[in-house]
Order: C-alpha cells, then sequence, then structure tokens
C-alpha cells in the first residue's frame, strides 16, 4: 500500500493520491477542485472526484452528494478592485442535513487532520444545504 499520513485523533489515513493530488491543483492548476471522502472499512480518507480545470464552481456544487458527507477543496480565480489576478483555495466540509449522524460525526472529527496534510488552505467553508455554500459566499470570503 502506498504511504499514507495518519490522522492521530480518529484513527484516520490520508492517502497520497489526496495530497498529490492537491498539490497538482495548487502548483500545477491541472484541477479546479477535488472532493475526497472517507471509506468507513478501510479508515482511509480517498478522492472521490477531480475538476478539470475547466470546470466550474456549479460543477463542484453538483457532484457533492445530497444525503452524505464530503470534503472538497475548491481553487477560486478572481480579479481583485485593483484589477490583480488572484487565486485562493478554499476548503468545503459539506455535512447535509440528510446524512447518516455516524458519518457527521466521523467527518467532523476528521476534518482537521485533512486540512494538516493539505498544506495551502485559504478559507474554510461549513456546509449543510447549497445555500451556505453559495458562490456569494466564496467571493464575499476571497475579497
Amino acid at each position: 500500500m502506498a504511504m499514507a499520513f495518519k490522522m492521530a485523533t480518529t484513527g484516520m489515513w490520508v492517502t497520497d493520491e489526496c495530497k498529490n493530488s492537491f498539490m497538482e491543483m495548487k502548483w500545477k492548476k491541472v484541477h479546479r477542485y477535488i472532493v475526497f471522502k472517507i471509506d468507513e472499512k478501510s479508515r482511509l480518507v480517498t478522492v472521490d472526484k477531480v475538476g478539470g480545470p475547466g470546470e466550474s464552481y456549479d460543477d463542484l456544487a453538483a457532484s457533492l452528494p445530497t444525503d452524505d458527507c464530503r470534503y472538497a477543496v475548491f481553487d477560486f480565480d478572481f480579479v481583485t478592485v485593483d484589477n490583480c489576478r488572484k487565486s485562493k483555495i478554499f476548503f468545503i466540509a459539506w455535512s447535509p442535513t440528510a446524512s447518516r449522524i455516524r458519518a457527521k460525526m466521523l467527518y467532523a472529527t476528521s476534518k482537521d487532520g485533512l486540512r494538516r496534510v493539505l498544506d495551502g488552505i485559504h478559507y474554510e467553508v461549513q456546509a449543510t444545504d447549497p445555500t451556505e455554500m453559495g458562490i456569494d459566499v466564496i467571493k464575499d470570503k476571497a475579497n
């Protein structure tokens, strides 16, 4: 098995694929977003879906399940008032109301461990429904 990073508090492990995909997104800009999920049986945090550079924030929102938790990172490009191009990476903790209590607890206790492995996140958004993570929320935090 490939090297994995242990998240001490929950006993979860983050796979190399998670960290490598994040680094590719951060430095090479080959992904617009990455969705992560926890496999409860193997106790691994794995990559669930990767969005190409041409995909949008709406594509990320549409890829999140309505009845299960996920983590996601999104590379948000924008232009400041001074006309400077900038990029900020958002960490999204998605925990919809329809998901199981056990899943909500597992994702809540594992979040900080994953964030430590993914170095370079600028902002965090926690959402239980799509309105809490709309593009307006992202734009407001980025500016």
